[in-house]
């Protein structure tokens, strides 16, 4: 069976909790001031019923192989969303899925008007930094908005 990408639905919530803590314990990216403590990162579902925003996961046979979402985070400009929670298990990394993820995401933020797309990362995370920056997105000096995550060290923008 091929992998699909599909919305997020309520009975996500906790399999893509335990997947985005799961990657970041493998990482060794597990602290506060990022995504593990984030109380959000309990109720996606909830947190992107939001018009401006959205959530895709990547599902096959059934089991949740990741996801990623578009987000009108507080502090940015109003025609640019943030890339979020952007996570694959392990097993689905190196297959194009993530790539796949990404564009969906692309796409959609041109269809909901944004302008530009802003993301935060880390180091530990350079497999996704490089997809990333393949994909257009420039580094940048600081942070934008106010996503609560200040442990973030890598913050990069796109032009849409």
């Amino acid at each position: 069976m091929a992998v699909i990408i599909r919305q997020i639905q309520k009975n996500d919530n906790l399999i893509l909790a335990e997947l985005i803590r799961t990657v970041f314990r493998e990482f060794n990216i597990d602290r506060p001031g990022t995504v593990y403590t984030d109380p959000t990162t309990d109720n996606l579902y909830e947190l992107f019923q939001d018009d401006l925003s959205t959530y895709w996961i990547a599902e096959e046979d059934g089991v949740l192989l990741g996801g990623c979402g578009i987000y009108p985070t507080n502090g940015l400009p109003s025609d640019c969303a943030e890339l979020v929670k952007y996570y694959l298990s392990s097993d689905a990394r190196g297959k194009g899925i993530g790539k796949l993820l990404l564009q969906v995401n692309i796409n959609t933020a041109r269809e909901l008007g944004y302008k530009q797309l802003y993301l935060e990362s880390f180091p530990e995370l350079d497999k996704a930094v490089a997809i990333y920056k393949e994909s257009g997105f420039q580094q940048i000096n600081k942070p934008l908005g106010n996503s609560g995550h200040s442990a973030c060290t890598i913050w990069m923008l796109k032009e849409l």
